[in-house]
């Protein structure tokens, strides 16, 4: 088969998962005849192909066979029934850490690594040095892997899967963890790979990275082939599924955006009073937050909500308004909403904003943006903490006949 293709012919799979596992064996011995096991079908008759050097994503709820349908492309498992075939070297990254042994060091496991994809050692010791920049663990190689983070796990799996030569890599959910620098770094490297004529197939719950790196995706729902096409309208019909959802389980996945799309947020910044968009600002300085949203027709005014949290996550506070009260009409087309904050209440720190449009009647999601934007603010002063505790301060003298305070 052609180095890079990929064909997955009616693929169907199923698993039997038993209530209880058995951890020795008297347990199976106790338990016989009492827990008796059920199918689960991941895949439901799945066909779809890939040439060499396309990028494709695949894009679906929780639960829907993408990471099963990856492990079959990379010979992990088996197919119940169906044919799986991918020509040349296939390279995966399917989890944290897969294929890592806990006690070996990271270079032990570097070298591991190599051998199970067929390079021989020489040419992962040529290839040492790369792996180990790319992945910047310089410092930290020789220990164990079990002294490892989770950033520091997915940047060394990452980094030896995106050298070792692949025609196909596979890649689910890889920047769910590291940093902005380092996702970037990723994202160039699979551009690489991409420009070399590799075929890559990616999974994410990000929108924005499926869009950027691929330009067709397959939407999965149930197990079965949903929708194959254009990456835009795969992630359409995707977020259409998440639309009866306030807070979908996939965002500790990626999952940035979701909602109807009866009106969606097209574009957001933070402006200073000089109209300068910024991304960093003084504690106590004035900002505002203007949102670009776009509606259909006949759209009943809906609801704008503003949440502000810190770098870990933490809801430092939110605000909302009805936009029926800011003159919105049914009228089609884009308005900007803005929200002006006299004195940014923060005195240090990274922080983040999400953005929801939601139908004011009902509270269903039009549209969320997690994680929209990102700031920094500095202190000008003697601020220290998160939040600005900015009063004002006075004194007033006691005689000495004034009546003393009782707590």
């Amino acid at each position: 088969m052609t180095a890079g293709r990929i064909r997955v012919d009616r693929v169907s799979r199923t698993f039997r998962v038993y209530p209880k596992a058995h951890r020795t064996l008297k347990d199976v011995f106790v338990s016989r005849g009492r827990s008796s096991a059920r199918e689960v079908q991941a895949l439901r008759d799945v066909s779809l192909a890939v040439e060499p050097g396309d990028a494709v994503g695949l894009v679906g709820r929780n639960g829907s066979g993408k990471t099963t349908l990856l492990r079959l492309i990379s010979r992990i498992i088996r197919p119940t029934s169906g044919r799986v075939e991918a020509g040349g070297r296939v390279a995966s990254l399917l989890e944290l850490g897969a294929g890592f042994h806990p006690d070996f060091s990271g270079r032990e496991n570097v070298y591991l690594n190599g051998s199970i994809h067929g390079l021989s050692r020489a040419r992962v010791r040529e290839l040492m040095d790369e792996i180990v920049a790319f992945a910047e663990l310089e410092r930290f190689i020789d220990l164990p892997v079990r002294t490892y983070s989770s950033g520091m796990f997915m940047r060394l799996g990452f980094s030896v899967a995106a050298h070792i030569e692949a025609d196909v890599l596979l890649l689910d959910e890889v920047f769910a963890v590291g940093d902005e620098q380092f996702q970037r770094k990723c994202f160039g490297k699979i551009a690489e790979f991409k420009n070399r004529g590799g075929t890559i197939v990616f999974v994410s719950h990000d929108a924005q990275a499926v869009e950027r790196l691929c330009d067709r995706a397959v939407l999965l729902r149930q197990g079965e082939v949903a929708f194959d096409g254009e990456t835009r309208e795969a992630i359409a019909a995707y977020r259409r599924l998440l639309a009866a959802d306030r807070d979908p389980a996939e965002q500790e996945a990626g999952l940035r955006e979701w909602g109807s799309g009866e009106a969606t947020i097209v574009a957001a910044g933070l402006y200073d009073d000089e109209g300068d968009a910024r991304r960093q600002f003084a504690a106590g300085e004035p900002v505002t937050v203007r949102l670009r949203v776009a509606s259909q027709p006949g759209l009943a005014p809906p609801r704008v909500k503003v949440e502000l949290r810190d770098d870990g996550g933490l809801v430092l506070g939110t605000t909302e308004r009805d936009t029926a009260e800011l003159g919105w009409d049914g009228a089609a087309g884009e308005r900007e909403l803005r929200l002006r904050l006299e004195r940014l209440p923060l005195a240090d720190g990274r922080f983040h904003l999400r953005f929801a449009l939601a139908d004011a009647a009902t509270g269903k999601p039009l549209h969320t943006l997690d994680d929209a934007l990102r700031f920094f603010v500095f202190p000008t002063g003697a601020e220290t903490g998160t939040v600005l505790l900015d009063g004002s301060w006075s004194m007033q003298e006691i005689g000495e006949d004034a009546p003393i305070p009782r707590t």
